[in-house]
């Protein structure tokens, strides 16, 4: 028997009501619907400090639960609101931190699969699709080629942040089923197993 696979979703605003937030809980409720073990890295709730390279030798706690939980992923799920025609400094803030996995064996998200979601408040989101696709490959990933640019976003989710467009909503649950299936794919192929270092990974979140 296949084990689960995990998906983490990262992303969201600093705001209480957050539209990228929503879509990425979406995203991530398509994920659970295809089996997969699913955690939401909410960048709210996590209050990171600002990157600063001197404190890869010993990160925060709060840095430390998003550094081993994004390494031990199947695949990730990650949403931005666009800000200036690119993500939000929150958002890149958090990347940031994923620089530590570069000393890991394998290093950063290595073949780690990612689906990739921006909330706009115009007509266009593909700028920030467009950044976090050239951070997937910094952090070699893969990022998926469907990917759900969520645009006039004030207009898809009301006020309390539940989606109100069917369309979109299809799209989130669809982007979060595609990252399980490819996956899937990934997991399948004895080439990239890292289950070591994925189990070491998990005892250092539950340490932290």
């Amino acid at each position: 028997m296949a084990r689960q696979l995990t998906i983490v979703g990262l992303g969201g605003s600093l705001a209480e009501v957050s539209h990228s937030r929503s879509a990425l809980q979406l995203a991530l409720d398509g994920a659970a619907r295809a089996d997969a073990d699913t955690t939401l890295l909410d960048l709210r709730e996590l209050a990171l400090p600002m990157y600063n390279p001197d404190d890869e030798g010993g990160p925060p706690e709060n840095a430390v639960r998003l550094i081993e939980t994004c390494f031990r992923a199947d695949g990730m799920l990650w949403s931005s609101p666009m800000y200036q025609g690119t993500i939000s400094g929150a958002f890149k803030n958090a990347l940031d931190w994923l620089h530590v996995l570069g000393t890991r064996e394998p290093p950063y998200l290595h073949d780690t699969v990612v689906g990739l979601i921006s909330a706009a408040g115009g007509t266009q989101g593909l700028q920030a699709i467009n950044t976090m696709e050239f951070a997937s490959r910094a952090l070699r990933a893969w990022a998926v080629p469907y990917v759900v640019p969520v645009a006039n976003a004030a207009r898809v989710f009301d006020a309390s942040g539940q989606v109100r467009d069917e369309g979109v909503e299809g799209q989130l649950r669809m982007l979060g089923k595609e990252v399980v299936r490819v996956a899937e794919r990934f997991a399948g192929d004895s080439s990239l197993h890292r289950a070591a270092e994925c189990e070491e990974a998990a005892k250092r979140v539950a340490a932290a």
